[in-house]
């Protein structure tokens, strides 16, 4: 049995076409289910789960492959094999702040307190930059915290950015690109190199077929 851990929502939605267009999956998960875990060929069922959970089902070996956002694999850090960029989910993690604050003065402060999601992402940018900062972990909208002042900034994904726009917030930086990737578990891959390395071709096949 070879296990593949599919987040929920729409990024699992676009994940699960490429897996039924390939072939690797025979029969859609049936998604208003209670059901977590689905049959879904010979020898493959599905594991659903919450995107920020993949990587590590996918690291500790419960699942052989997985698709999730390169967001949560920067975040985590994950020991695991990424190896195809699916070109779908696209977003930026990117730093804002309000529209009054523009990026010359925020990043010539000594110090900043930062609002995130994404607490490792953000030390590491901020860091590099050599700027002291208090990093504030928030599971909610980061976007309160620069409006009421919790925050000189935050650094979240951004889409389209109307959310932002709406809350009277800015990007002034952004820190890299986020799509889906494809990411096996190391053990997996080497034992069953020939199956995995296999589906692996077919869906780089496919995502070469997509570009425009």
């Amino acid at each position: 049995m070879i296990t593949i851990a599919l987040p929920k929502g729409r990024l699992g939605e676009d994940a699960e076409k490429i897996l039924l267009e390939t072939g690797i999956t025979k029969i859609p998960v049936e998604r208003d289910s209670r059901r977590l875990i689905f049959d879904v060929g010979e020898g493959v069922r599905v594991l659903l789960v919450r995107a920020w959970d993949v990587p590590t089902y996918v690291e500790m070996g419960t699942a052989d492959v997985g698709i999730c956002g390169k967001d949560d694999l920067m975040e985590q850090g994950t020991d695991v094999l990424e190896l195809v960029d699916l070109g779908f989910g696209g977003c930026t993690m990117a730093v804002a702040t309000v529209n009054t604050v523009a990026r010359e003065e925020l990043f010539g402060r000594g110090f900043l307190r930062v609002a995130t999601k994404y607490p490792n992402i953000a030390r590491r940018f901020f860091d590099g930059l050599s700027l002291q900062t208090e990093i504030l972990k928030l599971y909610g909208s980061v976007e309160l915290a620069a409006v009421t002042g919790l925050s000189d900034c935050i650094v979240d994904i951004v889409s389209t950015g109307a959310t932002l726009r709406e809350n009277g917030l800015h990007v002034v930086e952004r820190i890299f690109d986020s799509t889906a990737r494809w990411i096996v578990n190391r053990r997996s891959f080497y034992m069953r190199y020939e199956i995995l390395s296999h589906w692996t071709e077919k869906i780089k096949k496919i995502v070469k077929e997509k570009l425009p």
